[in-house]
């Protein structure tokens, strides 16, 4: 069936074989001298992720001011617009930007710092020594950028995280071009960044109130765990999110020792306590998530939680099973995330969601859980959900950012290609990606980073690696 239109067009249809309907989208109300564009991008296959599981052959994205303004057939795409940036990307599939729903980025200068021992072991004898040592400003900023120039070149347009100095975290947002939750983190414990919980929410204001306009970037509160902070911050870290409706983000339940630790400690579950002390709501997500009873879902779906499940981090750390098909099937919302590279060891959503879709079948014990459409749905729309940007990013949807991401889909290991959506759940490297817009900007283009030095950076990361590599095994 060829697309049908009137003339001008307002609105645009293509045949979908696989699901036998037509789908609809509507263009913007443009008159015939507004169709000239800022970018078009042909492609061999565009997946929009919602509807979930659609894919339409040679098809074109039409871009301008940021935004997707219609997805259509190539030829008439061809007949409808003419663009000021044309891409012929027809060995490409288009998918939304991978959105990352929890990272630590600056921890990319601590990647395999410390291997192969349990949470509690690693946290306390590696992991917050090192960072009391070398945690700054500087150490923030150079961390930063090297994650987002990985998760750039891995297809992440949307990384959503929790470290010190947001401030710094920000800066390096605004001046690379990518999209971020920029969490506003609080723990009871002194840090470089604070001396006490009064002053994290100090700083997190102030944060919060030089960024909240920015396009790109939204604020979240990162209280660090319940293990980590009390309950009287909590409670303020609660009015703060209520008064600002602010998403708030915090690893829970994420080993059985946590939760034992808790019961000993306070007699109450971890989320049972955070619910009394009202950080539960539809803008709260809950990391890990590894250790759920029926009740602990049901506070969950009661409030409208969302669940960050970052599989890869939890194998490496043993930290158990998230029932992820199970949580699904119960109506919650889970998103994807790798954790810092210091417990992953890399940044990569096309491998998260290759380790979730599997992980879960193992752990549901059916071949079915989590498919491949619905894994690509956990790592782009259903973390929008969770951040509360569902309407500005994670499906190409007219009217949305023009966030997108271009993989290569001639390697030799994607090929033959029965079911492309299939094939970059399952078979797809990194490596193959080559282009990703945010907001239309080009950042990464033909495989290059165009907003980051990366001569700069290397040499950068390299002095780094000699200060921490020098105390690594010596405890100074």
């Amino acid at each position: 069936m060829q697309p049908t239109h009137n003339n001008p067009p307002t609105l645009l249809s293509w045949h979908n074989r696989q699901r036998q309907h037509l789908v609809y989208l509507p263009l913007n109300s443009m008159t015939t001298a507004m169709r000239h564009i800022d970018t078009l991008i042909y492609a061999g296959w565009v997946i929009p992720a919602d509807p979930e599981g659609l894919v339409l052959e040679h098809h074109a994205v039409a871009i301008h001011e940021g935004k997707i303004i219609a997805i259509l057939p190539s030829d008439v795409a061809t007949a409808e617009f003419s663009a000021h940036l044309t891409h012929r990307l027809m060995s490409h599939a288009l998918i939304p930007g991978l959105i990352n729903s929890h990272t630590h980025a600056a921890m990319n200068l601590l990647r395999g710092y410390a291997d192969d021992m349990p949470l509690m072991q690693w946290l306390h004898e590696y992991i917050w020594p090192a960072e009391q040592r070398w945690v700054d400003a500087e150490f923030v900023r150079d961390g930063t950028r090297l994650a987002i120039a990985e998760m750039l070149q891995s297809g992440v347009t949307c990384f959503n995280d929790m470290y010190f100095f947001p401030d710094v975290i920000a800066e390096v947002v605004d001046e690379i071009g990518i999209r971020a939750g920029v969490g506003l983190i609080l723990v009871d414990f002194p840090t470089v960044w604070a001396k006490n919980a009064d002053e994290y929410l100090l700083k997190a204001e102030s944060v919060y109130q030089n960024y909240q306009r920015h396009a790109r970037m939204k604020m979240v509160l990162a209280p660090h765990a319940p293990y980590s902070v009390s309950d009287e911050p909590l409670r303020k870290l609660a009015r703060f999110a209520e008064d600002h409706q602010l998403p708030v983000h915090m690893h829970v339940q994420e080993t059985a020792d946590e939760v034992r630790q808790a019961l000993e400690r306070t007699g109450e579950r971890p989320l049972a306590r955070l619910e009394k002390l009202g950080l539960l709501s539809n803008r709260f997500m809950a990391v890990h998530a590894t250790q759920l009873t029926d009740l602990d879902i049901e506070y969950l779906l009661s409030y409208g939680a969302h669940v960050i499940h970052c599989p890869e981090s939890n194998l490496k750390l043993a930290s158990g099973f998230c029932p992820v098909q199970h949580l699904m099937d119960t109506g919650i919302n889970v998103a994807l995330g790798t954790d810092g590279a210091a417990s992953n060891d890399d940044l990569d959503m096309l491998g998260e969601m290759h380790t979730a879709a599997l992980l879960a079948k193992g752990v549901a014990q059916n071949a079915a859980a989590v498919p491949a459409a619905r894994a690509l749905t956990m790592a782009t729309l259903n973390g929008a959900k969770a951040l509360g940007l569902d309407e500005i990013i994670g499906s190409l949807t007219p009217g949305k950012a023009a966030d997108i991401t271009a993989i290569d889909m001639r390697s030799l290991s994607t090929q033959p290609i029965y079911n492309v959506l299939s094939q970059i759940v399952y078979a797809v490297g990194r490596e193959q990606v080559t282009d990703v817009w945010v907001a239309g900007e080009h950042l990464l283009k033909a495989s290059t980073l165009k907003s980051i030095d990366i001569h700069e950076l290397n040499a950068k990361i390299h002095q780094w690696h000699g200060k921490i590599a020098a105390t690594r095994h010596t405890g100074d």
